[in-house]
């Protein structure tokens, strides 16, 4: 067979481009719950301190911190059974992803209320913790799958962006719960309570959210199930073997990598970014403009880049290459939320639309990094195999994965952080002060504009994987299949 080995394990069609989105549309179905509401859930709902729920997020990744590489060395050593190496996990998570998404806004009789703030505050750590672990199940396994699925540089550039809109689909309708989810606050005589600077004061009603939580999450069970049946592994690994120690080299070999560190970093700091907007925004919106429409509009200003950028970046991607491209990008998103930091001055009234148009371009700028994001992880995992002869996907994904569990510590201290900075009253019936809301609009733009600068550095100084650099692994990777295949430790 005259056939190079990337051809023969390649040949995506759309099926396979659209199960593969469907899989993160799915998991972000639930995931957009923790990065938009589960913050101001927990303080206005719950009524939980900012710091406690700071403190709850560091222990949970802590714990990630252990159960992560356990996941990757599973997956890793495992045997692979009907469905393939990675493929089976998709049924394993569904059922309690659904479940652990439902139970962390499900509220028992009395908690938020004074004397249940210990029952609160637990039942709070234990359902965000199951969460945090169900998820797990499903990422790492998800992430090693685009290694099996095609071995060919330009498909799985591809699914990136095809990853990417599955994930911008599955975080729009979380959206309409938080547009939705406030009404007027009233007095006890019916009248509509104002806050300092006039304007009518929203609060989140329980009702609306467990509603739609419930909705959202059986609709991500449903959609794993279908993912499953249209995503196939095209490279069939031989599990690895499990040897002392062999977690610790390969977690060893993965930090002696300067590309996988570096898509790490940037990764953390993208998803710190990403979700710090989303979740502060949500106060920014409801406390300083009035107006809680922004949140749905701000994300499609976020998101709509995508519809033109899922045609363009790729062919950008193969002829300029995906570091180049997405440099230039995320710089571009670092100035726009530095200018919104500048006109701070102006009245919220007349700030908000150039609020949004400055949204959108950010969203443009970052679309670059978010659709290309999961081909570059999958390059420097090529690169490291190159290099050493070493490939353990599982584990690799698992530090990637711990990595982005970082980016949302970094977010939940950066958003709770900033709620104590500012002195944000959560007590129920609690007002906010003008000095707080200025202060809340400052921290709101300034910390994107710092976290978007640092991966635009990164990319530009530290990141050394260049479409040349790219090129030529793409020649050693073909080399690497010839020699696993002749070694029998992968079926083609």
């Amino acid at each position: 067979m005259n056939e190079s080995y990337i051809a023969r394990t390649s040949g995506l069609k759309a099926k396979d481009y659209i199960g593969y989105a469907m899989i993160d549309a799915a998991g972000c179905l639930v995931f957009s719950l923790v990065t938009t509401l589960l913050q101001k859930f927990y303080t206005d709902i719950f009524h939980l301190s900012p710091l406690f729920i700071m403190l709850m997020f560091i222990a949970a990744r802590i714990w990630d911190g252990i159960n992560d590489p356990i996941m990757g060395r599973i997956c890793d050593t495992a045997k692979p059974g009907k469905g393939g190496r990675y493929r089976p996990w998709i049924l394993y998570a569904a059922f309690p992803l659904a479940l652990s998404a439902v139970l962390m806004f499900l509220r028992f009789p009395g908690m938020g209320e004074e004397g249940h703030t210990v029952a609160t505050c637990v039942y709070a750590t234990v359902t965000y913790i199951f969460f945090g672990m169900a998820y797990t199940v499903l990422q790492i396994p998800f992430g090693s799958l685009a290694s099996v699925v095609t071995t060919d540089a330009h498909e799985r550039s591809k699914l990136s962006v095809w990853r990417s809109i599955g994930a911008a689909l599955g975080s729009i309708p979380v959206l309409l719960i938080a547009s939705f989810a406030y009404e007027k606050r009233l007095d006890a005589n019916g009248n509509v309570v104002l806050g300092e600077n006039g304007k009518a004061i929203t609060d989140m009603q329980y009702a609306p959210v467990i509603r739609g939580v419930v909705i959202m999450a059986l609709f991500s069970f449903v959609m794993l199930l279908i993912a499953y049946t249209l995503n196939r592994e095209r490279v069939k690994t031989k599990p690895q073997k499990s040897e002392k120690g062999a977690t610790v080299r390969a977690i060893r070999l993965l930090f002696s990598n300067r590309a996988f560190v570096s898509v790490s970093l940037i990764s953390m700091l993208l998803l710190a970014g990403q979700m710090f907007t989303q979740s502060f925004y949500t106060y920014l919106f409801d406390d300083y403009f009035h107006a809680n429409w922004m949140n749905l509009a701000s994300q499609a200003c976020t998101y709509s880049p995508m519809l033109v950028m899922m045609f363009l970046l790729p062919g950008m991607a193969r002829k300029i290459g995906k570091k180049e491209v997405c440099s230039v990008g995320v710089a571009a998103a670092a100035a726009a939320n530095l200018i919104l930091f500048f006109l701070r001055g102006m009245a919220p009234e007349k700030l908000m639309w150039i609020f949004l148009a400055l949204c959108f371009v950010s969203g443009c700028g970052l679309t670059t990094l978010v659709m290309q994001l999961w081909a570059m992880v999958t390059d420097t995992i090529d690169d490291l195999e190159v290099k050493t002869s070493s490939r353990d996907d599982g584990t690799a994904y698992s530090v990637f994965n711990f990595f982005r569990k970082l980016g949302q510590v970094l977010s939940a201290v950066c958003v709770n952080g900033a709620l104590l900075g500012m002195n944000y009253k959560y007590e129920k019936g609690a007002v906010q002060t003008l000095g707080n809301l200025k202060k809340m609009y400052d921290l709101a733009t300034l910390i994107p504009a710092v976290l978007f600068g640092l991966m635009a550095l990164m990319l530009f100084v530290y990141y050394p994987l260049t479409r040349k650099k790219v090129a030529e692994l793409q020649e050693q990777k073909e080399l690497k299949l010839r020699e696993h295949f002749e070694n029998n430790s992968i079926d083609i």
